[in-house]
């Protein structure tokens, strides 16, 4: 039985939690992206917390966890703060991260610039900083697939969003080269767990993870992410490491793991050639055996 409850950070912040598996086990901290909710990994959960014990906040501004209203308020620094903080609440360090999406933005800072509350990582289609601001700058097929985040920095995004039922969150999730097709997984069920947390909350504070970024495309009117520069001491990641990717992923195309060692040199990367974006939903056997293999004390 999964468990839901709230966290109070030293920082003011509270993070909404579901945790299931016995209190003595290994810890895994559970990171979703968007524009999700802590309970998109309850099969993974399911199917680990038989031998970990597994916790997935709602990161900050999503379902029942803090939001604060100030774009500032959604820098990396503070996403990787709560992060950290969560897990010393939770007596860490965390036997692992995992992470999806945005989660895996925050759990790649978190292992670079603060490791010692963690032993391992574990990426789900989420992209280094490193790679994904190479490809950024530089190939035009990564700067087509991430042209969607020019939209969602928009004052009015959260609005078009919600229209029509949100009509254009939908879109996000459907299948890779079926046209307007929403997969499978994506029931009636699901379908109205995912309204719930969008009519709830509302999408102002995970459309500012976006705002605060400053690694989305070049346009005509947005010319600084072709300036950035990261510094080694920021990105490299010396924890072992395994990346999980669905290669359907039509808004991260595979090259962002390309060259991804030299960043993150105890590296593992699973490759899953007919999964896309969404592997979490689609494949939680696979994914829940692939963390627990990687997770387990070796």
């Amino acid at each position: 039985m999964i468990d839901t409850f709230d966290v109070d950070l030293p920082h003011g912040i509270r993070l909404r939690c579901r945790a299931a598996g016995p209190p003595g086990a290994p810890l895994l901290i559970l990171l979703h992206g968007f524009p999700e909710a802590a309970f998109v990994w309850d099969d993974v959960i399911a199917r680990l917390c038989d031998r970990f014990r597994c916790v997935a906040p709602d990161l900050r501004g999503f379902g029942g966890s803090s939001a604060p209203q100030e774009v500032e308020a959604y820098r990396p620094k503070h996403l990787v703060r709560d992060v950290e903080a969560l897990i010393a609440a939770l007596g860490g360090p965390a036997r692992a991260v995992v992470a999806h999406d945005w989660g895996g933005a925050v759990a790649w800072n978190l292992a670079a610039q603060h490791p010692h509350g963690l032993q391992r990582l574990v990426i789900i289609n989420a992209p280094h900083p490193a790679t994904f601001l190479r490809e950024l700058q530089h190939n035009p097929a990564q700067q087509a697939a991430s042209a969607y985040m020019n939209f969602l920095v928009r004052p009015d995004a959260a609005r078009l969003l919600a229209e029509n039922d949100f009509a254009r969150l939908w879109r996000f999730f459907e299948s890779s080269g079926k046209g307007a097709v929403l997969p499978q997984w994506l029931d009636a069920a699901t379908q109205a767990r995912y309204r719930e947390i969008w009519q709830g909350r509302g999408l102002e504070g995970p459309l500012n993870y976006y705002r605060s970024s400053p690694l989305r495309p070049p346009t005509a009117q947005y010319r600084s992410v072709m300036d950035l520069q990261l510094p080694a001491s920021l990105v490299i990641v010396h924890l072992p490491t395994r990346v999980i990717w669905g290669e359907a992923d039509k808004a991260l195309l595979p090259c962002l793991l390309d060259g991804l060692q030299a960043y993150v040199p105890n590296l593992e990367i699973q490759r899953l050639p007919e999964a896309d974006h969404w592997v979490v939903h689609e494949q939680p056997d696979r994914v829940a055996e692939s963390i627990a293999d990687f997770a387990i004390d070796r």
